[in-house]
């Protein structure tokens, strides 16, 4: 492992599962199936389209699209805070076409990381 001081700058696919990593130390089974089953929904319905179904469901859906939203947030305009349900999804509404397409293949990219990090994490708390 390398110390801090010579440590090369972290990849973009090492940012996103030490992002995914860190926010799923709270999550249940619950928040797995959630994790597990958002690509498939953004797939067959679109982004904000599963954005505004996670905002209706509440708890764990909202808070599995919090740390989505907080995410994309830091990569799409390098603040690390969840910009928040309304004001994302208005950013979504006025984005262009190929804004739109980046931040959705942004989110494909970091679930993939979220739903092996919750399940890891849920299946090692069961063990301690």
């Amino acid at each position: 492992m390398n110390t801090a001081t010579n440590a090369a700058p972290l990849t973009l696919e090492q940012l996103r599962a030490q992002d995914a990593w860190n926010q799923c130390a709270s999550y249940s089974k619950e928040h797995v199936n959630i994790a597990k089953g958002l690509p498939a929904l953004i797939m067959n319905s679109g982004l904000m389209q599963v954005l505004a179904f996670c905002h209706e469901k509440g708890k764990a859906n909202e808070e599995v699209a919090t740390h989505l939203r907080t995410w994309l947030n830091l990569r799409f305009n390098k603040v690390a805070r969840d910009p928040g349900f309304e004001s994302f999804m208005q950013s979504l509404l006025i984005a262009s076409p190929a804004n739109y397409q980046a931040i959705t293949t942004e989110a494909y990219a970091w679930l993939r990381w979220m739903r092996q990090m919750a399940s890891a994490r849920v299946k090692q708390d069961k063990k301690d």
